[in-house]
């Protein structure tokens, strides 16, 4: 591996990794911090390892909404994991592909040599996003903190009538286009041709295979269990509370849009739900790992990030970065053992999948030469995804890896890819191998 200046890189494997069960927004884990999902995921993937934490350089985790007490959640999270105080940690924000950025980030500090052994993952506790006031309460809030006598303090508020008091909802809209994913989700699967069928038929086998996997124990040697208060008790909660056994086609053909509820495809059963959860990676340098005889999950070859117009379609960036990093690896979609694709929308993944085989799109959209390839729907998620598994913002990116990895161990599989879309239209790709 060569960096852009000719200089020999050091490869980089995946040598470990866990992540905390993802529920439901508002359900199992809403009493757990960012920082505590985060350390019990840290923990226990260094101690399936056998890995003092002493031996870990660098800490870098992922979040899209940072809790307000812990803008730098990273740093609690070592911190909340009992792990050396010396530990330096930052956390990154890459929208739903902040994890797959902690980790990059991560490699690229490995292949450097500025570091042997780093943890990478990310976080999000959708139970507990930052909730805003109007800014006319705000302002008064301010001018009351600077206020030197009570009379003041009471003069701040003069202006502030009862609708000011009233909280401002996260923003689930795109600053750029003012469309939310769904609404973009819809846009793409007009334009594609993406049919309803198709989306509800794709969502129906994510949630068949993850509750196969869970139940064949493919998933659980990698979720860490988390202790949970509920009504003065305390609750172990072991899995993923999103799969469903009776989710079949017939029933989520049953739902009505979401988006546009006239002639709308995209529902709330083809569609990711809003989660709770912590994923961790440990990565390190490969000669390293080696010498210590640590396990080798897998090398991560090449990697690429990408962003497309907003305004045309939010959520091709997936296409746009797998076509760079394949075409640079010059790897074809046929040489891919496994495919991992995040299930934001069914209708995302198809109309991704269609821009992959469209040599128009390919050519006119993306520069390239010719269409990347074909990919058969039923070949990627074979443990199920995003849809049936729960979409935790920034942690995806690290449940992404670790399922490759394992899959690509089960088949013997030589090469395996990860994509990934994420908010302002940008997309990620991972180009893993087997030592």
């Amino acid at each position: 591996m060569h960096g852009s200046d000719g200089k020999m890189l050091r490869s980089v494997a995946v040598i470990g990794g866990a992540r905390s069960p993802f529920c439901k927004a508002g359900g199992a884990l809403s009493r757990r911090s960012a920082a505590e999902l985060g350390a019990i995921a840290a923990r226990e993937a260094l101690m399936r390892l056998g890995i003092r934490p002493e031996r870990i350089d660098q800490a870098i985790f992922g979040v899209v909404s940072a809790p307000v007490g812990a803008p730098n959640v990273a740093r609690e999270i070592v911190l909340q994991a009992g792990f050396p105080a010396g530990l330096a940690a930052y956390t990154v924000s890459r929208a739903c592909v902040s994890a797959n950025q902690a980790v990059t980030n991560a490699a690229d500090q490995i292949a450097l040599g500025r570091a042997d052994v780093v943890l990478a993952g990310g976080v999000e506790v959708l139970s507990d996003v930052p909730i805003l006031f109007g800014r006319r309460f705000r302002d008064a809030l301010f001018a009351a903190s600077r206020a030197k006598t009570p009379i003041e303090r009471l003069r701040a508020f003069r202006k502030v009538r009862p609708k000011d008091l009233g909280p401002v909802a996260p923003a689930i809209a795109e600053s750029s286009t003012g469309q939310t994913m769904g609404q973009s989700a819809e846009k793409m699967a007009k334009a594609f041709g993406i049919r309803r069928e198709d989306q509800d038929h794709f969502a129906a086998r994510s949630h068949q295979r993850a509750v196969a996997a869970w139940a064949r124990g493919s998933l659980g040697e990698r979720v860490a269990p988390v202790l949970t208060p509920a009504g003065g008790e305390h609750t172990l909660v072991e899995r993923d509370d999103h799969p469903r056994a009776d989710t079949t086609y017939e029933k989520l053909a049953t739902l009505r849009p979401v988006f546009d509820r006239q002639v709308g495809s995209v529902t709330a059963g083809n569609s990711s739900p809003l989660t709770d959860g912590a994923s961790a990676v440990v990565l390190a340098a490969e000669e390293v790992a080696r010498a210590e005889g640590w396990p080798i999950l897998g090398i991560l070859r090449d990697y690429e990030y990408a962003a497309v117009d907003p305004f045309e379609h939010l959520l091709m960036g997936p296409t746009a970065a797998v076509g760079r990093l394949l075409t640079r690896q010059r790897v074809g979609i046929g040489e891919l053992g496994v495919i991992e694709m995040h299930e934001a929308f069914a209708a995302q993944v198809l109309a991704n999948i269609h821009g992959l085989g469209s040599t128009r799109y390919c050519q006119e959209t993306l520069g390239l030469a010719a269409a990347v390839g074909e990919i058969d729907p039923e070949f990627v998620n074979q443990w199920g995804g995003s849809i049936s598994l729960g979409h935790p913002f920034g942690a995806t990116g690290g449940r992404l890896i670790l399922m490759l990895l394992d899959q690509m161990a089960e088949k013997g599989a030589q090469l395996g890819l990860i994509s990934a879309c994420a908010a302002g239209a940008m997309g990620s790709a991972m180009l893993f191998e087997r030592a």
